[in-house]
């Protein structure tokens, strides 16, 4: 048997865990994001990530035959470098590769952490058989992975398909790119947070108000909508609307087999992929005598990262195709 190290390179934490040849993960290691630190301390805590999922996974450590890493940011396939990474500027044109590989003595491969989780999806996920997918995770923002092919679509730069920017309402809400009216700023967490918290205004007598406790979270309009209050269906389907409108604009670019749902969002299963699909399927998106999108949820959950990010290093390598 052999194994890959992946990790999740997150603003918070660094999860790394051990991935054998079906996929699964034998081991993990995770510490806490030193923001603050240089880039070769942070280099470092991958190392020491990648060091506690091999001790906690008691394989042989000479089976292990490559680092993938996935990180919140443009990756320069051809430097094996970060363009710029806005969460950890200080990794920005950093020799990532070449530093944890000095510490590890492994290859390393970079690639976003969005396309990270869509290869993982595809090849041992909720995405196998559908080479032409999309996957869109809805979190903090919106992450997105594209597939054709078969093959991840980076772009030029390894800057492609960053698909919460494009614009759903001109002259919208701002968005942390520096544009107004993303799609991000819509159907992320903090999207929804806005359309409820626009919502409550509207609808004083609203349920939200009490559950709320004073604090706005995610889940509150669909816990409202649960509890019977008009309100909070009301707020869901604004914010399945605005999600709407993007996937079919994907959908109208890429023409996808299959639309992956991941993220925290996706936690609302059915309340949230069931009206979603009725909206997308009376929409005919371009696709006029074809099949359907299938649209799924993420199988690998919170695992997506790490083990597509195991899954960067090439068979090559001696790593065979999962």
């Amino acid at each position: 048997m052999r194994y890959a190290v992946g990790i999740d390179m997150g603003g918070t934490n660094i999860a790394a865990g051990i991935v054998d040849t079906d996929g699964q993960i034998v081991g993990r290691g995770s510490v806490r994001t030193q923001q603050s630190g240089s880039p070769e301390a942070l280099c470092a805590q991958l190392a020491q990530a990648a060091q506690l999922a091999l001790k906690n996974a008691e394989c042989d450590s000479e089976a292990v035959c490559g680092i993938g890493v996935g990180c919140p940011a443009p990756v320069d396939p051809e430097a094996g470098r970060l363009r710029f990474c806005t969460n950890l500027p200080q990794l920005s044109a950093y020799p990532i590769c070449e530093m944890l590989q000095s510490l590890t003595g492994l290859p390393v491969y970079l690639g976003n952490d969005a396309d990270a989780a869509a290869w993982g999806e595809y090849k041992a996920g909720a995405l196998r058989g559908y080479p032409n997918s999309l996957t869109i995770t809805l979190g903090t923002g919106v992450g997105s992975g594209v597939l054709l092919d078969g093959q991840l679509f980076h772009g030029s730069g390894g800057a492609g398909a960053e698909l919460g920017h494009m614009v759903i309402e001109r002259n919208g809400r701002p968005c942390s790119c520096g544009r107004r009216g993303c799609w991000e700023a819509y159907a992320s967490k903090r999207g929804l947070i806005e359309t409820t918290r626009q919502v409550m205004e509207a609808y004083p007598q609203s349920l939200m108000w009490e559950m709320s406790g004073g604090h706005i979270g995610g889940r509150l309009a669909f816990d409202a909508m649960r509890a019977g209050d008009p309100a909070g269906a009301a707020a869901v389907d604004a914010y399945i609307n605005d999600l709407a409108c993007g996937l079919l604009n994907c959908i109208n670019i890429f023409q996808p087999e299959a639309i992956c749902i991941g993220g925290g969002l996706s936690n609302e299963g059915d309340f949230l992929l069931g009206p979603l699909q009725k909206k997308m399927d009376a929409s005919i998106a371009g696709r006029c005598g074809q099949a359907p999108v299938h649209l799924c949820r993420a199988l690998l959950g919170n695992d997506a990262g790490i083990i597509g990010a195991a899954l960067l290093v090439p068979v090559e390598i001696g790593l065979p195709v999962f």
